[in-house]
């Protein structure tokens, strides 16, 4: 089964998306959507999202938004093993924990990366010492701040973090750092101004 997704290469949201779906072996039917000319507002967009968002996935005629309840979602249905979300329930705790940190704390507001550092003070990864989908998340996000010249050498944990999920998560090149080719251009105008 192929899950279509709804989706902007240069989002943040998206590129969660993409990352999680590469890590859980899921088929994703891309439909890229111009913001710009509203093609989130068509009538049959709203149908499948009434708040014209994105990303949204529609698997099978079960249509959903938000990122992290997507890839949560994918990796409840089609993820082989739990490493990524785990079963345990404290550690899937500690994992849901962070995606909500990243999706009300981080992503919004991008100066939080204070508490980013202290997360992985004792540990390799953000939610321990493997790669969870928290690490996919907040690497997307990250990343973008990276786009806007923040120095991130102050944050001695994040930047080791950071060089460790991009070559370790699953596509990061192709669905992460590409499309941010694109972004850099449009944030480099911004910043000029």
């Amino acid at each position: 089964m192929v899950v279509d997704l709804y989706y902007a290469p240069a989002s943040p949201p998206c590129r969660t998306v993409l990352l999680a779906a590469k890590a859980i072996g899921v088929d994703l039917n891309l439909k890229e959507l111009d913001l710009r000319k509203g093609e989130h507002t068509t009538p049959e967009y709203l149908k499948l999202n009434p708040q014209h968002t994105i990303p949204t996935i529609v698997d099978n005629g079960y249509s959903l938004s938000e990122s992290r309840a997507i890839i949560t979602y994918l990796q409840n249905k089609y993820g082989k093993n739990d490493s990524l979300y785990p079963k345990d329930p404290k550690q899937r705790g500690l994992v849901d924990q962070r995606l909500y940190f990243d999706a009300a704390s981080l992503y919004p507001s991008f100066v939080n990366h204070y508490f980013l550092d202290t997360f992985l003070e004792n540990s390799e990864f953000v939610a321990g010492n493997q790669l969870t989908l928290a690490d996919l998340s907040l690497v997307a996000t990250v990343s973008t701040i990276e786009v806007f010249n923040h120095d991130l050498s102050p944050f001695k944990n994040i930047t080791r973090w950071f060089s460790k999920v991009k070559q370790v998560a699953p596509g990061y090149d192709e669905v992460n750092d590409k499309p941010l080719d694109g972004f850099r251009k449009i944030a480099s105008g911004l910043t000029k101004k």
